[in-house]
């Protein structure tokens, strides 16, 4: 794990960037030119900051030297099971819970609306890959979402996760 300063910096600098989050207009049409209509629409119905971080880690995959629209995909789409309900306290509360123990996670699902947010935070993997797969991303997309390498695919894996942490 980092140091407890590099990871109190990064929670700043993710939520400052959660809170000013937007897409430009261009960045959405630029989808609209390798995204499927459905693809976009589920994009389109991410909260703000989500749809952000997605084009970041696209942004820093190709910045890195990943040019597989697969993982672009995943890249994208990782986080659009949060969907709409997760609040920016939940997502803190979350993030508090990974460095200090599941006793973060507990307290906060005593709180009103905190028991179904830290349920689905927990699982937004699985119900990400879902979605993606409902709006037709492949197979290997799907599985980079879920975490799961299967074959061959461990390298695109480490890049979506040094994407995402990165972004």
């Amino acid at each position: 794990m980092q140091s407890s300063i590099s990871w109190w910096t990064l929670k700043a600098r993710q939520l400052g960037r959660h809170v000013a989050a937007r897409a430009l207009p261009a960045e959405r049409a630029a989808l609209a030119e390798w995204l499927t209509p459905a693809q976009l629409a589920l994009f389109d119905g991410m909260p703000a900051a989500d749809r952000r971080h997605g084009l970041d880690v696209v942004a820093a995959l190709r910045a890195a030297g990943v040019d597989d629209r697969d993982v672009h995909l995943a890249g994208l789409f990782h986080d659009t099971g949060k969907g709409r309900t997760i609040r920016l306290w939940h997502r803190v509360a979350w993030s508090l819970g990974e460095l200090l123990g599941p006793w973060v996670h507990a307290m906060a699902s005593r709180l009103p609306g905190g028991d179904r947010a830290m349920a689905r935070l927990r699982d937004h993997a699985e119900r990400s890959a879902e979605l993606a797969a409902a709006v037709g991303c492949p197979p290997r997309s799907v599985a980079l979402i879920r975490g799961d390498a299967g074959s061959g695919g461990g390298a695109a894996l480490a890049a979506l996760r040094a994407a995402d942490e990165a972004s």
